[in-house]
């Protein structure tokens, strides 16, 4: 129907850009973003490291991979459109010792499976011809890896869709999803909003808001904290374009890195740290709710009983700069503890199964009328306009 008002909870890149794609692919269709902060782009979307990825890591054939792909192209021509930074200074994913071959090895078959363009192999003497100052003893060089400003697209998209004649309504905490006669009732407080659909991508609070609408419990999010060094600015010579560990596929995290970013620093990290609240940017930030919501959930437990060694050495790096310097410095031997400062950090909102599984792809509910977001893990603001299209398409039964 032409005439349908939909609403979209969650002003995020993945929100908007939903958004934005129905008020252009079915004209007359009024849209309603709502979003519980006072600007968007706040949370996981302000604090991205701004990577453009290429679709290096992801099992051919899933969605993560298939809307990677995709996703690179179309973000691609939509930044150079609209004056948004885009640049492609390229990636080496670097093996530090011989036992880390292998899994480079998988990890380039896999990289060509998913197409990903102009990749190779590269060896020692070639690494130091890209980064005179990295480590390694082979590589895998990806010239098309870029870097962006995601917040400068989410707030293009935002543009977009009141462009179109929809609405991105900011301070609206929804508190309450109730189905009524020919659509949805949406709360906040005593604020009421009606429309016909609904897509929830409420990001780290995506199971919660989900629970509103009577969508099942699991899988739960537990927030990770993601936290920075940055390069001094004397220092930023040192790294060229991204330098990156080969991961080791048991976890949904890529280890520590070294990123430049689009005004010119480079961050290194993240490390991985389970935040005590779903917003906890700090470590002194702890949510009585959120830490009660995380102990009593049976898949924290096995999740732990499962990474607790790893676990142990990601907060010793939080509390520890030597620490979280020691793996950097396998990668740019140059770099140490005096050559960083301490830097900003995010917060990922990781899907968690019942049985301590890390869920590492899309998960997308119906319900209804309703549609849920339930996890959009990294390359979501890559592809976040191809994730776009995957839900309106499911949403609306045009794909």
């Amino acid at each position: 129907m032409a005439d349908e008002t939909i609403g979209i909870v969650g002003a995020g890149i993945v929100g908007l850009a939903t958004a934005r794609e129905i008020a252009l692919r079915r004209p007359g269709t009024r849209v309603v973003v709502l979003e519980k902060e006072r600007r968007v782009a706040v949370h996981q979307t302000g604090h991205n490291s701004g990577v453009v990825h290429a679709g290096i890591y992801y099992p051919p054939g899933s969605l993560k991979a298939d809307l990677c792909v995709r996703g690179v192209s179309v973000l691609r021509e939509y930044c150079q459109d609209r004056g948004v930074p885009y640049q492609e200074i390229g990636k080496l994913v670097v093996a530090v010792r011989e036992d880390e071959l292998g899994r480079m090895e998988n990890l380039y078959e896999r990289a060509r499976n998913n197409h990903v363009p102009e990749l190779r192999r590269i060896s020692k003497e070639e690494i130091r011809e890209l980064e005179p100052h990295a480590g390694g003893v082979a590589a895998l060089h990806s010239p098309r890896t870029a870097i962006t400003d995601y917040p400068a697209v989410a707030r293009e998209f935002a543009k977009d869709v009141e462009a179109a004649g929809g609405e991105v309504r900011l301070g609206f905490p929804v508190t309450s999803v109730t189905s009524v006669p020919g659509g949805i009732e949406v709360g906040s407080g005593p604020e009421r909003v009606r429309v016909d659909r609904l897509i929830l991508c409420a990001g780290l609070h995506s199971d919660a808001v989900a629970r509103l609408a009577q969508d099942r419990k699991e899988p739960r999010i537990v927030p990770f904290r993601g936290e920075y060094m940055l390069l001094r600015p004397d220092r930023t010579h040192l790294v060229r374009g991204l330098i990156y560990p080969v991961p080791d596929p048991r976890y949904p995290f890529l280890g520590v890195h070294f990123t430049p970013r689009v005004d010119g620093s480079v961050e290194v990290g993240p490390n991985a740290v389970l935040a005590l609240a779903r917003e906890g940017y700090t470590l002194g930030r702890i949510s009585p709710r959120d830490l009660a919501g995380l102990a009593l959930y049976p898949g924290s437990w096995r999740m732990a009983a499962q990474h607790w060694r790893t676990g142990v050495k990601e907060y010793r790096g939080s509390l520890s700069r030597a620490s979280f310097m020691k793996d950097a410095g396998l990668y740019v031997p140059g770099v140490g503890v005096g050559d960083v400062v301490r830097g900003g950090a995010g917060v990922r909102a990781q899907a968690l199964d019942p049985d301590g599984t890390l869920v590492d792809d899309f998960r997308i509910h119906q319900v209804g009328r309703i549609t849920a977001v339930r996890n959009a893990p990294s390359p979501a603001a890559t592809a976040s306009m191809a994730i776009a299209e995957h839900i309106v398409g499911a949403v609306f039964g045009d794909a």
